[in-house]
C-alpha cells in the first residue's frame, strides 16, 4: 500500500447502518464528517493511531482523522488519516471502501475528505460535524468548500449510535473495570503508614499499566482532607484513603472508587460507608430495561432522605463507554454540564452507567463508592465489584 489506497470495503460494517441512517434522517443530515478519536475508533472498529494516542499536535498543525459517511450509502464511506499511521492501517485495514492516509495536518485532512464527498456524488446540503472536535481552520475550509451547505452539530447522532453497547464493548468495559479495582486493591495492600499520596498515585499508575490499561487519572484523598491531588501528604495510621481512578482498556474507560483505612475501621466508619452503600443499592434496585432514566435520581433522592449524613452526601450518575459522561445523560446539574436528555427516555439493555455517592465528612474525610453498572435484559450487572467495603492498608506491605 502506498500512502493512499482506494479498494473494496471489508464485508463487515461494525455498527448498525440502519440505526445511523435513521438518526441522521431525524437530525436532517445528508453526510457526516467525524473527527473525534473516540468516534473514529467506533465507526472503524480499529485501534487508534498509535503515534497520536497521547497527542494531537505535530509540526505546525495537528492530527485530524476524518471518517466520511453519507446517509444510506455506506459503500461510499471513506477514512482520511495521517501518513504516520500508514503501516498500522496496512496491518488492520478499516472496512471503508475509500482510504487515504497521505495527509500531514488538519487542512490536508479536510481537503481530502471534501474530495471524497465530491467524487462520491452524494448530496452534501446538510453536513454533520463534531463542532467540539473540529479545529477552526478545518471548519472554515469545510464551509468554504460547501458555501451553500448547512453545517450542523452531530454530537447527538453519534452519541445515540454508541449509547447501547455491543457484547464486545461490554467485555472491554468489564475488563477495564475489573483491572482498575484489582490495581487499587493491590496498591492499598502493599502500602502502609508514611506513604505519600504522590507515591500512591505513582504506584497505581504502574499497577494499571502492568494490567494492560492506559492510566488516565487518580483522584485520591487521605485522612480528614478533601484534597484529591497527589502531594507529599502522608497516609498515617487510622487515616481513611479514597482512590477514584480511570483506566482505559482499548479505548473503553473503567472508572471506579474504593475506600481503605490504615488499621481496623471503627464503628463510625463502618456506619458511614454503609450509608453510602445504601444509596448505591437503592439506585441499583431501579436499574432495568424500560425504566425511565429519571428513576435513578428519584431513587437516590429517596435514599438520601433516610441517611444521617444527607447534608454531607452528593450523588451522581452518568453514562460510560468510550467517553466518560456519555449517554445516558441523567442530570443537568452535575459537575460536567449538559442537558438531562435521558431523564424521560427508557434505559436499554447494553447501556452502561457509573453510579457514585460521595460523602465529605467534617471529621473523617472523603468517603466514596463509585460502581459501573450495565443494564441487562433482566436487570443489571456490576463490573469490577471487588473491594466495595473497607480495605485494609498495608496488609501485604513489607515489614521493616
Amino acid at each position: 500500500m502506498q500512502n493512499s489506497v482506494q479498494t473494496g470495503a471489508a464485508t463487515r460494517i461494525p455498527f448498525d447502518t440502519a440505526k445511523l441512517d435513521g438518526l441522521m434522517e431525524a437530525a436532517g443530515l445528508d453526510v457526516l464528517f467525524v473527527t473525534s478519536k473516540h468516534n473514529v475508533q467506533y465507526l472503524l472498529d480499529v485501534e487508534r493511531a498509535i503515534f497520536f494516542d497521547y497527542m494531537d499536535a505535530i509540526g505546525t498543525s495537528r492530527y485530524l482523522p476524518v471518517v466520511v459517511y453519507a446517509k444510506g450509502a455506506p459503500e461510499k464511506a471513506g477514512y482520511v488519516g495521517h501518513g504516520m499511521e500508514t503501516h498500522q492501517r496496512e496491518a488492520m485495514r478499516p472496512w471503508v471502501p475509500t482510504l487515504n492516509v497521505s495527509g500531514h495536518g488538519s487542512l490536508d485532512a479536510i481537503a481530502t475528505a471534501v474530495q471524497m464527498i465530491r467524487a462520491s456524488g452524494v448530496p452534501a446540503r446538510r453536513i454533520g460535524v463534531e463542532t467540539a472536535f473540529l479545529p477552526m481552520d478545518a471548519g472554515r475550509a469545510l464551509q468554504d468548500a460547501f458555501p451553500h451547505s448547512e453545517i450542523k452539530d452531530a454530537l447527538f447522532v453519534l452519541e445515540r449510535l454508541r449509547a447501547v453497547k455491543t457484547p464486545a464493548e461490554l467485555a472491554k468495559l468489564r475488563a477495564a473495570s475489573e483491572r482498575v479495582t484489582e490495581a487499587m486493591l493491590d496498591v492499598i495492600a502493599h502500602h502502609g503508614p508514611g506513604t505519600t499520596k504522590r507515591q500512591l498515585f505513582d504506584a497505581l499508575r504502574i499497577a494499571e499499566v502492568t494490567r494492560g490499561l492506559t492510566f488516565e487519572y487518580c483522584l485520591l484523598a487521605a485522612g480528614s482532607s478533601y484534597d484529591r491531588a497527589p502531594s507529599e501528604q502522608r497516609w498515617e495510621a487510622g487515616d481513611v484513603l479514597s482512590l477514584d481512578s480511570g483506566g482505559n482498556y482499548h479505548g473503553y474507560i473503567g472508572d471506579l472508587a474504593r475506600m481503605a483505612v490504615l488499621g481496623e475501621p471503627d464503628a463510625e466508619l463502618q456506619d458511614l460507608l454503609a450509608e453510602i452503600d445504601a444509596v448505591q443499592q437503592a439506585v441499583f434496585a431501579v436499574i432495568e430495561p424500560g425504566a425511565m432514566g429519571g428513576a435513578i435520581y428519584a431513587a437516590a433522592e429517596r435514599a438520601l432522605k433516610e441517611t444521617g449524613q444527607r447534608d454531607n452526601i452528593e450523588f451522581l450518575a452518568h453514562g460510560m463507554g468510550l467517553v466518560s459522561h456519555e449517554a445516558p445523560r441523567l442530570t443537568a446539574s452535575g459537575p460536567i454540564r449538559y442537558d438531562a436528555a435521558d431523564t424521560d427516555r427508557p434505559l436499554e439493555p447494553g447501556m452502561v452507567i457509573s453510579v457514585e455517592t460521595t460523602m465529605k465528612h467534617p471529621r473523617r474525610g472523603f468517603i466514596k463508592l463509585e460502581d459501573t453498572i450495565a443494564v441487562t435484559a433482566t436487570g443489571y450487572q456490576m463490573f469490577g465489584e471487588a473491594g466495595r467495603g473497607w480495605n485494609r492498608g498495608g496488609a501485604r506491605a513489607p515489614r521493616e
